[in-house]
């Protein structure tokens, strides 16, 4: 079954370029564009898509706002919005992580990191461009402050080694390799720690890690 996908851009040229790339995966449909906020909301609460690609700066409402709107607290059915942008600013990647999306990536990237980012979404996962990921989780870490308490139900030692990794910006496979397991295992690690953690997906869990300094600042 096709991954359906909308796309939320001010710029038709653009959009186009984004559904020549995303079309050219047998698993991916774009079911709609949209060419300012309002639209965006509307059209993705009508047609209900599996991913949203929603850039930052958009007439009516911006990318955050459209984020929120559709994937934010409070939502009762979030969708899954992936925020696609040329700008890499510290506010705009805060921003849209925090209302909800899933995943980030600059439009400078490749075409294959944006087509991983539809199928993370999908998948209930989450990606980040790399060039952002660590300065995305330093800055979602506090400043100088007490350690929180820890979850209920305590990490294992081997969950707790596949957390540092997520938190460092590794992938999967890179997990995989760096502790000698498996992929499978590293997804059952995975789907373990969002269980104990209360973790939507994998930006939670890295954001979890710095927050509670299982990771050093440099």
């Amino acid at each position: 079954m096709s991954i359906r996908v909308l796309l939320a851009d001010d710029q038709a040229m653009i959009r186009g370029g984004l559904r020549l790339i995303l079309e050219d995966q047998e698993d991916l449909t774009v079911v709609g564009e949209a060419a300012d906020g309002p639209a965006a909301v509307e059209l993705a609460r009508r047609l209900r898509p599996d991913v949203c690609l929603v850039d930052i700066r958009m007439p009516g409402l911006d990318g955050i706002d459209v984020t929120r709107a559709l994937a934010g607290p409070g939502v009762p059915d979030p969708l899954r919005v992936v925020v696609v942008t040329t700008f890499d600013l510290d506010e705009y990647v805060h921003g849209a992580l925090r209302a909800g999306a899933v995943g980030f990536v600059l439009k400078g990237a490749a075409p294959a990191l944006l087509i991983e980012a539809v199928r993370a979404a999908h998948a209930g996962d989450a990606l980040i461009s790399p060039s952002l990921t660590l300065r995305l989780l330093r800055g979602l870490a506090p400043a100088p402050a007490p350690a929180a308490a820890p979850p209920d139900r305590p990490l294992s030692a081997r969950e707790t080694e596949v957390v540092r990794a997520i938190a460092r910006g590794r992938t999967n496979q890179e997990i995989a390799a760096d502790l000698f397991i498996t992929l499978s295992t590293v997804k059952s690690h995975l789907t373990a720690v969002q269980q104990k953690l209360g973790a939507r997906n994998r930006v939670e869990i890295a954001a979890w890690a710095w927050q509670h300094r299982l990771v050093d600042r440099p």
